[in-house]
Order: C-alpha cells, then sequence, then structure tokens
C-alpha cells in the first residue's frame, strides 16, 4: 500500500525508504509550511467555499454562520429543512407578493359582503360615524376599516330579571306604608337599532333602572292588600309597563317595552311570621263581620215582612173595623192557648174535660226523676 494517497490526504503509512513525511499527488513532501500553496489534502466538506485556512482545519461556529447568504444557507437541505424554498413564479419572480395579496383580497371580501338573518339588523358607520342601517339579506358594504357593520338580532325578546338570581330582596314601600317584598321579570326587544346602538351607552342598565324607578312608582299607587290581590298586580303590570315605555321614548332609547310580570309578591322575610298572624286575625275580623251582617240581613228581612202583614191588617181593619177586631181576637187566643194546657168547663151537670196529656206529662217527669236505691245486705 506504500505510495498509495490517503482520502483523507496523507498515505497510507511510512515504508523502510519513505521520507519524514507523507508525499503528494506530484511527489512533493506532506509536510509543507503553513503558508504554501500547494494542497495539503481534500477539502473539509464543512467548511465554506473559498476558506483560506486550508482543506484539514476543523470547522468552529464562525464557519457555519458565514457559509450562510442573506436568503439562506448556501448549501441546500432536504425538502423542508431549513434551507426549503419555494420555486420560483415563471420568470424567476417571488410568490411573496402573490401570497400577500390574495390574503388581503380575502380579508377585504369577507368584510365587505355580509349575510343577515331575518330577525336581524344591522348598522354601519363609516370612519367611526354612523351612516345607514342594513335589513336583512345579502348586503354590501365598503371593507374595514372604511365601515365596520354591526349585526344585532331586534326581534328576539330579551327579559331581565328584578332582583338578579343571588340579590338580596327587593323591598318596596306601598301606599299605606308598608313593605313588600317584589320580583318581577321585564320582557323587551329593539324597535330602533340606530337608537339602540347610539342614544345609550349601558342599554341593559338603563332597562333595569327604569323597570326600578317604574315599579316603584306604581306600588306607592297601591295598598299592601292590592299589591297581594290578583286585580292589584295586574293593574301594577300594566302601569309599570305604561311609564316604562313613556320614560324610556324620552331617553330615544329604541327599546320596545312587552310586558312586565310579577314573579312574587311576599311581605319581608323578617317579619313574616307576625305578618301571617295578623293575616289570620283579619280573616277572623271579616268571617264575624259576614256572619253578623247574615244576621242583620235576616232581622231586616223578618222585620219588613211583619210590618208588610201589618200595614195589609190595618188596610182590612179600615174596611170593616168590627170584623177585624173580631178575627185578630180569635187568631191571638189561637196561638196563646195552643201553647198551654187546658182544662175545659162547659155547662153544670157534664162531666169536665179530662186534662190526658197534663197527666202524662207529669208521668214522664216523676219516672224520669226516680232513683232505684239497692236493698240492705247485698
Amino acid at each position: 500500500m506504500a505510495g498509495k494517497k490517503s482520502p483523507w490526504g496523507g498515505g497510507s503509512g511510512k515504508g523502510p525508504d519513505d521520507g519524514d513525511g507523507p508525499v503528494g499527488e506530484n511527489g512533493d513532501s506532506g509536510n509543507d509550511e503553513p503558508g504554501s500553496d500547494k494542497a495539503k489534502g481534500p477539502r473539509n466538506p464543512w467548511l465554506p467555499p473559498g476558506s483560506e485556512d486550508g482543506g484539514r482545519r476543523a470547522p468552529n461556529i464562525e464557519d457555519i454562520f458565514r457559509s450562510r447568504g442573506p436568503e439562506g444557507p448556501r448549501r441546500g437541505g432536504g425538502t423542508g429543512g431549513p434551507g426549503f424554498r419555494l420555486p420560483p413564479r415563471p420568470g424567476g419572480k417571488s410568490w411573496f407578493p402573490v401570497a400577500v395579496a390574495g390574503i388581503i383580497g380575502v380579508g377585504l371580501l369577507t368584510t365587505s359582503v355580509h349575510l343577515i338573518d331575518p330577525q336581524e339588523k344591522a348598522v354601519v358607520k363609516t370612519l367611526g360615524n354612523y351612516t345607514r342601517t342594513l335589513d336583512s339579506g345579502m348586503r354590501f358594504s365598503a371593507p374595514f376599516p372604511i365601515e365596520v357593520v354591526d349585526v344585532e338580532d331586534v326581534t328576539g325578546v330579551r327579559v331581565v330579571r328584578i332582583p338578579e338570581t343571588g340579590q338580596k330582596a327587593k323591598l318596596i314601600l306601598t301606599g299605606d306604608q308598608n313593605l313588600v317584598d317584589l320580583s318581577y321579570i321585564v320582557r323587551w326587544n329593539i324597535k330602533s337599532l340606530e337608537n339602540f346602538k347610539f342614544s345609550l351607552a349601558e342599554p341593559v342598565e338603563t332597562v333595569n333602572e327604569v323597570a326600578e324607578a317604574a315599579m316603584r312608582a306604581s306600588v306607592a299607587e297601591k295598598t299592601l292588600d292590592q299589591t297581594f290581590s290578583g286585580q292589584g298586580r295586574a293593574e301594577i303590570e300594566q302601569r309599570v309597563r305604561l311609564r316604562m315605555q313613556r320614560t324610556l321614548d324620552a331617553y330615544r332609547s329604541g327599546i320596545e317595552v312587552l310586558g312586565v310580570e310579577i314573579a312574587k309578591a311576599d311581605p319581608p322575610a323578617d317579619v313574616v311570621d307576625s305578618f301571617r298572624d295578623v293575616s289570620v286575625a283579619e280573616q277572623n275580623a271579616d268571617a264575624a263581620r259576614n256572619q253578623a251582617s247574615g244576621y242583620a240581613q235576616q232581622v231586616i228581612a223578618q222585620a219588613q215582612g211583619e210590618a208588610e202583614a201589618f200595614d195589609q191588617v190595618y188596610e182590612q181593619y179600615r174596611l170593616a173595623p168590627e170584623v177585624t177586631r173580631q178575627r185578630l181576637y180569635y187568631e191571638t187566643m189561637e196561638r196563646v192557648l195552643s201553647k198551654t194546657d187546658k182544662t175545659i168547663v162547659e155547662t153544670p151537670g157534664v162531666t169536665p174535660y179530662l186534662a190526658l196529656p197534663e197527666l202524662r206529662r207529669r208521668a214522664q217527669q216523676a219516672q224520669s226523676t226516680t232513683t232505684v236505691t239497692p236493698q240492705e245486705g247485698q
């Protein structure tokens, strides 16, 4: 193997006749001076092209970064590697401007075409100022940010619960200076989208505050009993709705109040037991008053009937005084004698009437009061 070139730049070894160093391709010694222009062996594949330090030196980190150009590494890697590049367009131009133009075009298209549902409407702001309202269907506008389209459901019913779940009881003063714990529901929707969007800063909070003010004003016109009754509740609900609508229209809120429903009307929790006692007492008083009123009506009706009968008798007396007097005497004696025990004695010599009813009554009384005494020795 003597004289053959090593693939790593030196010979395969020293023979007995070899010199001090390896022999190059041209017969020169392999231990030339560092500044020699002669090759010292195959170039290190990890060094950048044109390196002046020779081919046998190990690469360092500076050589690796020096091998990268402004467009990436000069030595291409595999597909998807650090040196991956898109194939150029015909003519050698880059695809980057085309990709940017496509992204901008899709953005302009999506912000210019709007599909609005039947229950929705949209307001358009041009450079931040309101310009128009879009109805349902497919609508077009200038792209963002020239025009901004805000879509809103205008027919859906929205519900506000007062007080909200978990909050304290809402105590309201009635017209007779009593407190009542009320919870109610307000249903509303949007009738003017532009007013709803641009007239009020907080539309939902405004509905809550207007509803509470209207409820307090309406309850203050009713007593506690009227607040608990069904008819009184219906009147309060109607008044609250009208008051709310009048106030919201004055604000140009674009809100329509569909209805108000009182869900609960109870006394305060701290006095509920005392309130029940008072309610029971009032019910008992009402029952006593009703009973007395019924008895009074019965007595009055009886007196009126007797007075009417007396008037009729008086009319007959005016027509025939003697006959009427005799008849009244007979009727009076009949009523009196029918309730007493009688013994009728006629002319002398006739056996008197035996008072059998009186004897029978006395016998029954004696039998009921008689007791049996036990015999001695038993």
